[in-house]
């Protein structure tokens, strides 16, 4: 906890902001209470968790803690009309699953955040599919509870530890469950992480990209959406902000990582809705589901690089290629 209101306090101080201190006492005043409390107290998550709101806004206590580390001015959404597009989507009854890479534990919050001013009911409203490990470490926990969950097993971890693994498959086949159900009820939008984790740089170049895809989570989703008997969409989005908050170079299967926190923009950038049948058919049967995930994959990365020029190569509003519009709607 030491660790992180150094690091927290440094990255706030970067901004510059006039009220620097104030923020950062009053931010990790509330976030070290609700640490405690959890110590005393243990928040259990349900396969489906649903955002708490009241008697304390855990969503907006992610939102005000994570605000002061994001750099406005030097951020970006590209194709912000697609937005309004899925609102309008999401009113007449039809659902949305937004296919993406991910880079933070904080990249809930951070989406969230640049969509709040726009498409507050969607910031809102999201269904994330989370790993288990932001329900589990106490650090992440109070974060976590003021978003709407749907809790898995990530691969990744599934044999960590090799007598869970047939607990974890399990609960997984429930929270599969209860996406099912959810999507039946439609009206919903649900990102999900398609490689199963998040982003690491290249050892060699340190460059960072989009981690591959799944091809096999790809077709899950889409299988649940054309099964919930409501209309449903898949869209590709590419999110660039891995530099607020790095996640360790290897994947960790300890509980507690290092937590590296700066002040720096950040980019979310959505491309049109991409149908499997159109994939389907320019291919054999047997590759469709593979070139369906790839297709996705490649609309990721090509949005991805337009963040990246816009963000590090500072190119701003003129970097409109690969069909992305850049927009800045908080100034």
């Amino acid at each position: 906890m030491e660790e992180v209101y150094q690091n927290y306090r440094n990255a706030v101080f970067q901004s510059g902001d006039a009220a620097a201190v104030g923020v950062v006492l009053s931010n990790m005043t509330v976030a070290f209470d609700h640490w405690l409390l959890d110590v005393e107290d243990p928040f259990v998550f349900e396969p489906y968790h649903k955002a708490l709101r009241e008697p304390f806004d855990y969503y907006m206590f992610g939102q005000n803690y994570i605000r002061p580390l994001i750099d406005f001015r030097n951020s970006y959404v590209g194709n912000l009309s697609l937005f309004y597009e899925i609102e309008e989507k999401l009113k007449q009854g039809h659902n949305v699953v937004l296919i993406s890479n991910h880079q933070t534990e904080a990249d809930p919050i951070i989406i969230s955040l640049l969509l709040e001013k726009t498409n507050p009911h969607i910031a809102e409203n999201m269904i994330f599919v989370a790993g288990d490990r932001v329900i589990t470490d106490p650090l992440c926990k109070p974060f976590s509870m003021g978003r709407n969950l749907l809790c898995v097993y990530s691969k990744k971890h599934m044999y960590d530890i090799p007598e869970l693994a047939e607990m974890k498959r399990k609960a997984n086949t429930r929270s599969l469950k209860e996406m099912a159900l959810l999507l039946r009820g439609g009206s919903k939008i649900v990102w999900i992480a398609a490689s199963g984790g998040r982003d690491r740089p290249d050892p060699f170049t340190e460059e960072w990209y989009p981690a591959l895809f799944d091809s096999s989570s790809v077709d899950n989703m889409r299988r649940l959406i054309e099964h919930s008997g409501t209309p449903g969409h898949v869209y590709p989005l590419a999110l660039l902000c891995y530099d607020i908050m790095p996640p360790p170079r290897q994947v960790e299967k300890e509980i507690g990582e290092k937590r590296i926190i700066t002040f720096h923009g950040a980019g979310l950038s959505i491309a049109p809705q991409i149908s499997f049948p159109e994939i389907a058919a320019a291919c054999e049967e047997s590759e469709a589901k593979d070139a369906y995930s790839q297709a996705l994959y490649k609309s990721v990365s090509e949005q991805y690089n337009v963040l990246k020029s816009a963000i590090h190569g500072k190119q701003g509003l003129e970097a409109s290629t690969a069909g992305v519009s850049l927009s800045q709607p908080w100034n």
